[in-house]
C-alpha cells in the first residue's frame, strides 16, 4: 500500500467524510451533540457508527468486526478527526479493543470485540498519580484471593473516557519485580467497588480519577497471563501511538483547512490576507508539514499491517511524535493567521488547539517519544 490508500480505503474514507458534512457538518449541529463543545463523545451518533459497522473496521469477522487491517482504523479516525465527529470515545476503545483481540481469552474477545463493533466503549487505566510517563512505577495492586479470585485496591487517574465506559482493562501490580510484575484485568465499569470522578480540563470532561476499593474479580478477569502485563503493553504501544497519529492528522487537516478558507476570503488593505506573501509562506510550509505527517502515518500503518507479528516501536514513536507537534504548531499558527477570530469560539480554531496541545501529552509524551526513538539508535 505504501503512502496511498487503497481503491477501497478511498471509498471508505469518501463515506465518512459524507456523514461527517450531513449529521455535524455545520457549527450549530455540533454545538447540540457536545453541549457546546463540553462533551467530546456523543452516543446517538456513536450508535450510528456503529449501525454502518465502522466501529468495528479493524477487528477480526469472527467478533462481528470487518476484518480491516491497522490502515483502514487509521482512515478512519483520521476522517472523524477531520469532519469533527463527536465519537470521542473511539480513540481509546479501539486501542483497548486490540489488547483483547491480541491477548484476552476467547470469552472475553467474544463478550468484548463483539460489543465494540455494537457501540461499547472501552477504558484502559495504566496511569496513577505517582506513575505516568513511569508505568512500571504503578501501584495500584490486585491480591489473589484464596478462591482464586482477585482483590484490587488504588487509583488511577488521566484515565480517558472511564465515565462513558462499558468496562475498563486495569494494569495492576500483582509481583514485586517492577515489569514482570504487572497484569491486566477485564473490569466491567459497574462492578461494585469502583468509583469514576472527572476531571475538568480544557478539552471538557474526557479524563476521570478511577477509584478502585475492595474491588472482587473472578480469577478468569485476567486478560492474557499474570504478571505478563508490561510485555503486552509494550507489544499493544504499536497501535496507541500510532492511532494517536492519525487522530491528530485529521485535526492538523481540518485545522488547516479552516484557515486556509479563513485568510482567503478575509479583505484587508483591499485583498485577501491571504495573498499576502507572510501568510501564502506559512501555508506553503504547513501544508509541507501536514504532508509529510500524512505520508509517515500512512506508511507505518503499512508496515504494521504488512509484518502483523514484528513491533515497530521507533516508527510509532515518531508518528505520534510527528503527527501531535505537527498538529499543535497547525492549530497555533492557524489562529495567528485568524487573528481575533482564532479566538473566538464562534469559528472553532480555539477548539483545535485545545484538542492539539493536550495530544503531546497523552499516550506518552512527545519527550518520551523522542527519547523511545533516540534510544533505537542505541543511544
Amino acid at each position: 500500500m505504501g503512502s496511498r490508500l487503497t481503491a477501497e480505503q478511498s471509498d471508505f474514507a469518501a463515506a465518512v467524510r459524507d456523514f461527517a458534512r450531513r449529521e455535524c457538518g455545520t457549527r450549530e449541529q455540533r454545538a447540540a451533540l457536545t453541549q457546546d463543545g463540553r462533551e467530546p463523545h456523543n452516543p446517538k451518533i456513536y450508535g450510528m457508527l456503529a449501525e454502518l459497522g465502522w466501529l468495528g473496521v479493524c477487528l477480526p469477522e469472527e467478533y462481528g468486526g470487518a476484518g480491516g487491517g491497522l490502515g483502514d482504523a487509521c482512515v478512519f479516525l483520521e476522517e472523524t478527526s477531520y469532519g469533527m465527529v463527536p465519537a470521542g470515545g473511539f480513540v481509546t476503545t479501539v486501542i483497548t479493543a486490540k489488547a483483547y483481540e491480541g491477548f484476552g481469552s476467547e470469552r472475553q474477545r467474544r463478550e468484548v470485540l463483539g460489543g465494540v463493533a455494537r457501540g461499547s466503549v472501552l477504558a484502559i487505566a495504566m496511569s496513577e498519580p505517582g506513575a505516568g510517563s513511569d508505568v512500571g512505577a504503578l501501584r495500584c495492586r490486585a491480591e489473589r484471593r484464596p478462591d482464586g479470585g482477585w482483590l484490587v485496591d488504588g487509583q488511577k487517574t488521566w484515565i480517558s473516557n472511564a465515565h462513558i465506559a462499558d468496562s475498563i482493562l486495569l494494569v495492576a501490580r500483582t509481583g514485586a519485580d517492577k515489569h514482570r510484575g504487572l497484569t491486566m484485568f477485564h473490569v466491567p465499569a459497574d462492578t461494585p467497588g469502583v468509583e469514576i470522578r472527572g476531571i475538568e480540563t480544557m478539552g471538557g470532561r474526557e479524563v476521570n480519577d478511577v477509584f478502585f476499593t475492595g474491588v472482587r474479580l473472578p480469577a478468569d478477569a485476567v486478560v492474557g497471563e499474570v504478571d505478563a502485563g508490561w510485555r503486552q503493553l509494550m507489544a499493544g504501544l504499536n497501535h496507541e501511538r500510532l492511532f494517536l497519529a492519525a487522530n491528530m492528522l485529521g485535526l492538523a487537516r481540518r485545522a488547516f483547512d479552516d484557515a486556509v478558507a479563513y485568510v482567503g476570503e478575509r479583505e484587508q488593505f483591499g485583498r485577501p490576507v491571504g495573498s499576502f506573501q507572510a501568510l501564502r509562506h506559512r501555508v506553503a510550509d504547513l501544508a509541507t508539514e501536514i504532508e509529510c505527517t500524512r505520508l509517515l502515518v500512512r506508511e507505518v500503518a503499512a508496515d504494521c499491517d504488512a509484518e502483523p507479528d514484528r513491533l515497530f516501536p521507533r516508527e510509532a514513536s515518531m508518528a505520534k511524535l510527528k503527527a501531535t507537534e505537527t498538529a499543535k504548531r497547525v492549530a497555533l499558527e492557524c489562529m495567528q493567521m485568524m487573528g481575533g477570530y482564532g479566538y473566538a469560539t464562534e469559528y472553532g480554531m480555539e477548539r483545535h488547539l485545545r484538542s492539539a496541545v493536550v495530544s503531546t501529552v497523552y499516550g506518552g509524551t512527545s519527550e518520551i517519544q523522542r527519547d523511545i526513538i533516540g534510544r533505537s539508535y542505541g543511544l
